[in-house]
């Protein structure tokens, strides 16, 4: 998904929680384990309490049937568009609510006059009179941005706003939003039709960081020039309308994405003639659009070991010298898909690959790439083949991947998806020699963007999230499978979804929970990208096991599969379907801000009392003999001085030759009257005990985190041998900031070390205290030259700044997201 945001200071949770109703009034304890129950919507006919679609769940269907137009030169968007909507929700409805989301680039939009100046000369609100006085600056983006919105005419042009008799409807336009009244309320079961026509013109992607747009491209052989076009949220759409929050109208402010409805679209798109067209859905019109030669390399693709050219380069590269003043209309077919984009150019070459899945639902899938000369070998070897590998993985933990296309498209945009299609933004480098050649960052930037935006198309296209609200729904979970699609790739590329990936977010104060909406998130990426794919990850990996996770998520995918859930169901599917208490865990990850730092402050060794004095007073004498000699003593012995008894040795008694450790009948005696009052099956535990003569340690942890989780231990022996142990979260049930637990050992393993987490499995964030005895810590030695101008230090300093208010878009970045 797409960002480039500015931060956000307003922290608001999800209003989909109910008030705690348990309250602990005395003392200090923490219940860790409570039941996440009270903080959930309660089980309806909608949604159940397992967590999956109730008997009566409902959802609306929304079909749209769009003729529209690409005017190159005036780079303009004009097209009508008809809309069935059937209302299947048990209610009445007497408006519908539109998104018209590209009203969000109005001067005077919400989003526009909302957005914080990202000033680089600062970290943020001036915290002294001199930085309030520090000079602003502005940067080339910003400027660019704000001259680019003055020189254009922004957002949708809106006419014959009617009904299917020609009546016209009445409409109101609230910022991002359109309210349609209709004649009369719909009932449930009924449907209505209505048409609009509207236009805009296209936002230069580069200029306004959009998700969709046109790039240009002025070196170009052609004269002036030519452009990639991506379409994106380029049609007014009908808001979802759900059982949880009716209307989902929440103002587009360009962060929190969208939730939608399904339905089936048939969409015509007029381009210029020498244009080839991407986009959701099937081609039902080849013939009309490709060469004879094209739709034939088309169908070789199917069974091909490696993709197809089905527009080569060189037919690109002729296509880009001269462009034409004929169109052509290019029709796609989409059944059963939440949205519709497309993309558009004269400079594309593309090619294709099948995908013979193998499943029941549809076995076989296109895999498809478009690119200009600039996407190279990086996109020719790497693109169409990234998308059948995310294919199979991604269906190997849901279900066949239901589409009949699955696209990956070059252009402006980073990393954007849509139903069976995405756009992707790495490209080769021209050289100096008139070569393309790309880095090792650009590889891996492309394969994981690719895999990322592709499973997108399970996780929210298909399962349908609502990403306006729960942001982590998809990209968390889409971040979690495309770190298992990428090291089942290359696990030298660093994917960024280990639990160590997350530890220094995990700490910081620039954070709220993941529950939190998305426009209110101060940190994105980290926050709905990595920290939840690293909590699913553990919960794989080191909670559950992979046999009771990857049923369970295949369990909720499977249910949810078309379906619009919540996190109340992805919680309780989890919970209900692995059969294992999950509360603790979702409580502590997703709706606080505690972190992982589990410390092991003691360790006592112990040993079995015989009550036999000929033995327990012989040990007790070699501990006291063990004990170094007493400085004192030492330096007394040193001086020459003489002690009282080797003065006078003529005056003595028993205790001078008998220690306090000597065993007389006394402490004999005692010692039978002891067994003799034992009971048998006392004394039986009892003799067994003393024979074993085994290792008693005590193991004093603390969580100074205040995230509960399991406590993994590594066990070192004085023989060089290793042993490891895990305990369950749940030994902090009772106590969560301090618990001591008892080890028992042969006589033979003597206890010499023992670290917490030695494989950094559950994202402590700190390791130091993590072992017992503490270790030095490695590091390393660096020389440098201290810094003698000041000016220079202040420009160093501003760089860091920079680097700093690039940290949202540097990690989502990361996961192809521009």
């Amino acid at each position: 998904m797409y960002k480039r945001l500015a931060l956000c200071a307003v922290v608001l949770v999800s209003t989909f929680t109910h008030a705690s109703t348990i309250q602990q009034t005395k003392g200090h304890f923490q219940d860790k384990f409570r039941q996440l129950d009270e903080a959930l919507p309660t089980p309806n006919v909608y949604r159940n309490a397992a967590g999956e679609p109730g008997h009566k769940y409902w959802q609306q269907k929304v079909d749209y049937k769009i003729k529209a137009k690409l005017d190159e030169q005036k780079r303009r968007i004009e097209a009508s568009e008809h809309i069935t909507y059937t209302n299947n929700s048990p209610d009445t409805l007497k408006y519908l609510w539109l998104q018209l989301d590209q009203n969000k680039f109005k001067p005077d939009s919400m989003a526009e006059l909302t957005t914080a100046f990202a000033d680089p000369a600062r970290r943020g609100p001036a915290t002294s009179a001199g930085d309030a006085n520090t000079p602003a600056k502005l940067s080339l983006d910003e400027l660019r941005r704000q001259q680019f919105m003055a020189d254009h005419e922004l957002g949708y042009e809106l006419s014959n706003i009617k009904d299917s008799d020609g009546n016209k409807l009445h409409y109101v336009i609230v910022g991002t939003n359109m309210r349609i009244d209709l004649a009369k309320p719909l009932k449930s079961g009924q449907s209505v039709k209505f048409s609009m026509d509207y236009a805009f013109n296209i936002v230069e992607e580069d200029a306004v960081s959009a998700r969709s747009g046109y790039e240009h491209f002025p070196d170009d052989e052609n004269e002036g020039g030519n452009d990639i076009f991506l379409l994106a949220q380029w049609y007014p759409r009908l808001h979802a309308y759900t059982d949880y929050e009716a209307w989902t109208n929440k103002e587009f402010l360009g962060r929190g994405e969208f939730t939608l409805e399904f339905g089936d679209y048939e969409v015509e798109m007029t381009v210029p003639a020498d244009h080839i067209v991407a986009a959701t859905g099937e081609l039902v019109n080849p013939k009309k659009v490709l060469t004879r030669e094209q739709q034939m390399r088309l169908e070789q693709a199917k069974d091909a070991k490696r993709p197809v050219f089905i527009v080569t380069e060189e037919e690109a590269l002729e296509n880009e010298k001269a462009g034409t003043n004929k169109t052509k209309t290019w029709r796609f077919k989409a059944d059963n898909v939440r949205d519709f984009a497309w993309g558009s150019s004269r400079k594309f070459m593309w090619d294709a690959k099948g995908y013979h899945q193998g499943g029941a639902v549809e076995p076989f899938v296109m895999a498809m790439s478009f690119y200009p000369k600039e996407g190279g070998d990086l996109w020719k070897k790497y693109s169409t083949e990234s998308v059948i590998h995310t294919l199979e993985v991604y269906s190997r933990f849901s279900f066949d991947y239901p589409y009949p296309t699955a696209q990956s498209v070059n252009g402006p945009v980073g990393g954007m998806e849509y139903p069976m299609i995405t756009f992707n933004g790495p490209r080769t480098e021209l050289q100096d020699d008139g070569t393309r050649t790309y880095s090792q960052a650009e590889k891996r930037f492309l394969i994981g963007v690719v895999i990322h935006e592709i499973g997108h198309t399970y996780f929210p296209m298909i399962v349908n999230s609502d990403e306006r609200q729960w942001t982590w729904m998809d990209e968390g979970l889409n971040s979690f499978l495309d770190g298992v699609a990428g090291r089942e790739w290359d696990p030298q590329i660093p994917w960024g979804v280990e639990p160590r990936d997350v530890v220094g977010y995990m700490k910081s104060q620039n954070q709220v929970p993941v529950m939190t909406q998305s426009d209110s998130v101060l940190r994105l990426g980290p926050n709905a990208y990595t920290k939840p794919a690293v909590a699913l990850n553990i919960l794989r990996e080191t909670i559950l096991g992979r046999e009771l996770f990857d049923f369970a998520f295949k369990e909720y995918a499977n249910r949810w599969k078309f379906k619009r859930p919540t996190p109340s169901d992805f919680f309780r599917t989890m919970e209900e379907a692995s059969g294992v208490d999950l509360d603790w865990f979702f409580r502590g990850w997703f709706y606080t801000t505690d972190h992982v730092d589990i410390s092991i402050d003691h360790v006592y060794s112990m040993r079995m009392d015989t009550k036999d004095p000929d033995i327990d007073f012989a040990r007790e004498r070699k501990f006291e003999q063990d004990k170094p000699l007493s400085l004192t003593d030492e330096r007394n012995r040193l001086a020459g001085m003489k002690l009282w008894v080797e003065k006078n040795p003529d005056v003595t008694d028993f205790y001078d030759e008998n220690d306090r450790f000597t065993v007389t009948n006394k402490e004999r005696n005692a010692y039978q009257k002891f067994l003799k009052g034992l009971k048998d099956w006392e004394r039986a535990a009892f003799e067994r005990a003393v024979k074993e003569d085994k290792n008693y340690y005590v193991l004093d942890f603390s969580n100074k985190g205040g995230l509960v989780m399991p406590i993994i231990l590594k066990l070192d022996f004085e023989d060089g041998t290793s042993q490891d142990m895990r305990i369950p979260a749940e030994i902090w049930r009772r106590n969560s900031e301090s618990v001591k637990k008892l080890i028992v050992t042969d006589k033979d393993k003597v206890l010499k070390s023992v670290e917490i987490d030695p494989r950094w499995e559950t994202a402590d964030v700190d390791i130091e205290n993590n072992y017992y005895p503490r270790r030095i810590i490695p590091s390393r030695v660096e020389a440098y030259k201290r810094k003698k101008s000041t000016s220079k230090v202040s420009r160093d300093i501003m760089q860091d700044i920079k680097t700093e208010l690039k940290t949202d878009d540097d990690e989502d970045d990361k996961k192809g997201d521009k």
